[in-house]
């Protein structure tokens, strides 16, 4: 699975807000060459809130144990939800093992605690799993989106 083909995927997702931050658009080096996705269906990036899912492209400082700086490495990283987090993983969303194994539904490495799961170089073992969460991370995200839109009731 390339990171072309996630990219595209979740873009295709109704109500999905994707920022490719750049040189030159006012956003900070380091989100340079990373993908944020949002839901959004206004178009217009939420005031509150995070992605709830990115593709991250090199170590972020604390985050080094994916070893995105190896040539052609980036991360899948999904807001999965709690109940998500533990069928995949076995345990509640706490930090667990974390390792730079490709192709493996891990623990987010920072993000874990807040139902986050990622996966470095998804490919064969991985792609149906990271289809299925990225759907999944999009129907929360959209379900909070409806909640913040109907306050009081």
């Amino acid at each position: 699975m390339t990171m072309d083909e996630i990219i595209d995927f979740t873009a295709g997702l109704d109500g999905v807000l994707t920022l490719r931050p750049a040189p030159g658009d006012g956003t900070p080096e380091i989100s340079w060459g990373d993908t944020f996705f949002y839901y959004a269906p206004d178009g217009v990036l939420p005031k509150t809130g995070q992605p709830f899912a990115t593709v991250v492209t090199k170590n972020y400082p604390g985050d080094t144990t994916s070893r995105l700086d190896r040539p052609g490495a980036y991360r899948v990283n999904i807001a999965a939800g709690r109940e998500e987090f533990v069928r995949r993983t076995g345990h509640g969303p706490v930090p667990g093992p974390t390792s730079g194994a490709d192709d493996t539904v891990i623990a987010h490495p920072v993000y874990a605690a807040a139902g986050w799961l990622a996966v470095v170089n998804p490919a064969g073992r991985t792609a149906e799993d990271v289809r299925e969460l990225l759907y999944a991370a999009h129907q929360l995200a959209r379900a909070r989106y409806e909640r913040r839109a109907r306050p009081g009731e």
